[in-house]
Parts: C-alpha cells; sequence; structure tokens
C-alpha cells in the first residue's frame, strides 16, 4: 500500500507540473477577454454622452426593453467594424424591431473618441438597418474613462491600449442585458445569428438568464486578437484535466485506505 501511494503521490505531482509546463507566460492575450459575469447588473447610473453630445445616463435606455450591449470603437481599423456589420446582418431578419421591442447600445471604449464620429456610425449603421424608428432604437455613445472602466468591468470585458500602434486590443462579442440591466447572455464573434438574437432578447424580456454552462465552455477558449477568434486553450485544458485527477487519485486513496483499516478495526 505504501507502494502504491508513493506512486500515486508521484503521479499527482508529474500532473501537476505537466499542466504548469503548458501555463504560458502573461501576454497580451492574457489581457484580452471576456469573463462572462451572467446574472450580474450593470450600473446604468453612468454619465455617458450621445451622438448629439448630450450628457446622459445610462439608465435611459433600461427599464423597458431588452438590452444589446456593444463595446467597440470608431476608429477600429477592423474588429469592431465586423462585429457591428455582423450585428446588422444578424438584426435585419429578427422579427423584433430596434426601438419598440429592444435596445441597441453600443458605446466606446476609447476615451479620446468625440460624438461626431459615434454620428457618423449611427447614421451609418441606423441606415442599413432600414426600420421605421430605428433612429431610437440604436445608440452609439462616448465617455469618460471613469465611465468606461465601470462599465467594461461590469461586463467582464477585458482590453489594453497597445501603444505601438496606437490601437486598442481587444475581443469580439456583445451583451445582451434584461430591461432592469442584468446580463442575461453573451454572444461571441462577429457574426450574430437571428435565431441567437432573437431567442437572447425574448429571454431577456421575461428576465431570463442563460446558463452557466456556456460560461464553462468559454473558460476553455481563448480570445486571440490576431485572428479575431476563439481558439482551444490546451494549457486550462491540461489545468482542468489536473485538477480533476488529483481529486480522483485522492478520493482513490481514502477509499483504499478506508478499506483496509476495517478489517484490522474487525479483528
Amino acid at each position: 500500500m505504501r507502494v502504491l501511494f508513493a506512486c500515486i503521490t508521484l503521479m499527482c505531482f508529474t500532473r501537476i507540473a505537466w499542466a504548469q509546463d503548458f501555463t504560458p507566460n502573461p501576454t497580451v492575450l492574457d489581457s484580452v477577454g471576456i469573463d462572462q459575469k451572467l446574472g450580474a447588473s450593470v450600473p446604468v447610473n453612468l454619465k455617458f454622452r450621445d451622438e448629439s453630445g448630450t450628457d446622459i445616463m445610462l439608465a435611459r435606455y433600461f427599464d423597458e426593453h431588452p438590452v444589446i450591449l456593444v463595446p467597440a470603437y470608431y476608429e477600429c481599423p477592423m474588429l469592431c467594424t465586423q462585429i457591428l456589420n455582423g450585428l446588422l446582418s444578424g438584426l435585419r431578419p429578427v422579427s423584433l424591431n430596434a426601438g419598440r421591442d429592444f435596445m441597441v447600445v453600443t458605446f466606446s471604449i476609447d476615451p479620446d473618441e468625440y460624438p461626431e464620429l459615434a454620428a457618423a456610425k449611427k447614421v451609418n449603421y441606423v441606415d442599413g438597418y432600414g426600420r421605421e424608428g430605428g433612429e431610437n432604437g440604436w445608440h452609439f455613445l462616448t465617455g469618460h474613462p471613469a465611465s468606461i472602466d465601470a462599465l467594461t468591468r461590469a461586463i467582464g470585458y477585458r482590453y489594453i491600449y497597445d501603444p505601438e500602434t496606437d490601437e486598442y486590443v481587444h475581443a469580439s462579442g456583445i451583451a445582451i442585458l434584461t430591461p432592469k440591466g442584468k446580463i442575461a447572455r453573451y454572444l461571441f464573434g462577429v457574426e450574430f445569428a437571428p435565431r441567437d438574437l432573437q431567442l437572447g432578447l425574448l429571454e431577456a424580456a421575461q428576465d431570463q438568464i442563460s446558463s452557466p454552462i456556456d460560461a464553462i465552455l468559454l473558460y476553455c477558449f481563448q480570445y486571440n486578437p490576431l485572428t479575431g477568434k476563439y481558439t482551444l486553450a490546451i494549457y486550462r485544458l491540461v489545468r482542468i484535466a489536473g485538477v480533476i485527477t488529483v481529486i480522483c487519485i485522492l478520493t482513490f486513496i481514502f477509499l483504499m485506505v478506508r478499506r483496509e483499516r476495517s478489517p484490522l478495526q474487525a479483528n
């Protein structure tokens, strides 16, 4: 039994060391991503500026309808445009109408951007949406660093500024919130299926929160800002497998020790 215990212990530490070998040093990739906070409330008392430059509270867009929240920045050279274009394409077939059944709120993560940029984006996407009342349903905001930081933290959106390229490195995804400001669902990538958007909006309207299984699955994937996609993070899978293995082995040791002690106690 002692030999078995020694072998198993060695396996445990070997497995843990193996998992640690797969853990990369902190890089840009580890600084960027979306940590799902399903069921959490966003601070709707934050102050932003709308497309006209008027100071508004985020709460203005809540209370009555679910909200699609889109973090982006308006001078982004590629990914943000893909996200917004993907959202536009996904919303066109949806039977629900922006402004009547739900709201879309895009906010810039760049505090140096100004309302004129937001206004130009709004004209472009409201025209592309092409539905009556769309201008009342899709909003583009700018804000001060404190408000931007508070909102991105609330939705688990991690990004960094790269001074070498003068660009923001960020993930691709949107959040669907309930009328009361709770995070109901996340959608990732640059393409959003109409079915997922419609279902997410209908669930959010009923204050239904998405399953946490989605968050567990996302843990095994990591956003690569170079490709704009989520890729399988092997080191995270190994870390999970290592923890499960240790638990199983310790349980086995406990049962074996208990089994050996039972006959001795009986004698």
